[in-house]
């Protein structure tokens, strides 16, 4: 008989052992990912997120598409091809180090560029998506609407026929990357005969269209957001997105969208876990490290119970997604559950750190604040709950 292979020692950052179940593509993705933010971002971020902007988000666009990060599972017209456990992955690492970075990617490539990929014509694809991939064109997606978030099929926004053409107008709210933006994705109310709403593809350079930038955050602060203004924007026939009709479209392209929020809301809870992880061992009070007392070391063990379930989770259901056999169901499962704990997780991890924690010295207060609009963009906590409530039970009680 062969002797038993040594164990390998309890690693704190990976304390289920994680990293095994992943290829070594997967960890050459993420490690490529995880030196992009800490080289780039992470000198950065406390200032740009005290200032209240994302200087050079033109710059970090392009070396974002050079990484293959954006669009980042689609096949073809420039795009990675990248598995979906790989894309999350992605999105952790990104989320880490802010989440106004991963809302960058993940409406460039889950958002602009998928309703583009699925819905799109040919000559539409082409003449889109390799400029988006490379950065070299950045995208918003525009449903919510100032009256309208929860409840899309209320929308206001419309567009109505004009010989060929489409004339639209309307207003869209809370859109990342609108005053960047090249193209605009916007869902529309039309009269077209073919079940009301529509996707557009919108040049931002269009007669009548505007995107004024939303200040006074004081979450997502390093990253832009914006509201759409379509005042009888003239648009021609191809404009629209040819392949869907309905809320089909919009809500298809926020699943994928939220499956990148799964994954990368467990990197805001690991950069505050880790940060309270290491003041632990180095804050001393009463003579010892702050680590050696019980109730810290429970609210420790508390934090990494929860945040590596969550990633464990967020890797079942990629591995679903790159199956085929993810249901939009099993998204709002994977956000419901791990936006809520991370931003437990973030709030005991300032416990930890005392008047420390409220520092933008530490990640810790950054990501909280974030996560709270994590928590309900692309879904509240309440819809996710009454969608696994009707799955659940059969019954519908949105209404």
């Amino acid at each position: 008989m062969s002797a038993p292979s040594k164990r390998p020692p309890f690693d704190p950052r990976d304390p289920l052992g994680i990293d095994d179940l992943l290829e070594p593509e997967d960890l050459a993705v993420r490690d490529t990912v995880r030196s992009w933010a800490t080289d780039r971002v992470m000198p950065h971020i406390a200032e740009w997120y005290e200032r209240g902007e994302l200087p050079g988000i033109r710059e970090l666009s392009r070396e974002l598409g050079s990484l293959g990060a954006l669009g980042m599972s689609l096949q073809g017209y420039g795009c990675a091809g990248a598995s979906s456990v790989q894309y999350g992955l992605a999105c952790l690492e990104l989320e880490a180090a802010d989440s106004g970075i991963r809302s960058l990617v993940s409406v460039q490539g889950s958002l602009a560029m998928y309703a583009i990929h699925r819905f799109g014509s040919e000559e539409q694809k082409r003449r889109w998506l390799p400029g988006m991939a490379a950065g070299e064109i950045i995208g918003c997606f525009g449903l919510t609407e100032p009256d309208h978030g929860s409840d899309p099929a209320g929308m206001r926004t419309y567009a109505k026929r004009d010989g060929t053409d489409w004339v639209l107008t309307g207003r869209k709210m809370w859109i990342t990357n609108g005053s960047v933006a090249g193209v605009a994705v916007v869902w529309a109310g039309t009269d077209d005969g073919r079940g009301g709403i529509r996707g557009f593809l919108v040049p931002t350079d269009s007669p009548g269209f505007s995107a004024p930038e939303i200040k006074h955050k004081w979450s997502l602060r390093a990253s832009v957001t914006s509201e759409l203004v379509m005042d009888e924007v003239r648009l021609p026939a191809d404009a629209v997105l040819p392949e869907v009709t309905g809320l089909r479209g919009p809500l298809s392209c926020l699943s994928h969208a939220r499956y990148g929020i799964v994954w990368g809301s467990m990197g805001a809870a690991r950069a505050s876990f880790e940060s309270a992880l290491d003041y632990a061992k180095s804050r001393e009070q009463f003579g010892r490290p702050i680590g050696g007392f019980q109730l810290t070391q429970a609210k420790l063990a508390d934090m990494a119970l929860e945040l590596h379930k969550g990633i464990l989770l967020a890797h079942h259901l990629g591995r679903r997604l790159d199956a085929g056999r993810l249901l939009p169901e099993q998204v709002s499962f994977g956000k419901l559950n791990n936006v809520r704990e991370a931003i437990e997780i973030c709030r005991t991890s300032r416990t930890i750190l005392g008047a420390n924690g409220i520092s933008l010295e530490y990640p810790v207060m950054r990501h909280a604040t974030n996560l709270e609009s994590v928590l309900t963009y692309e879904g509240t906590v309440e819809m996710h709950q009454l969608v696994l409530g009707k799955a659940l039970t059969g019954l519908d009680a949105f209404r």
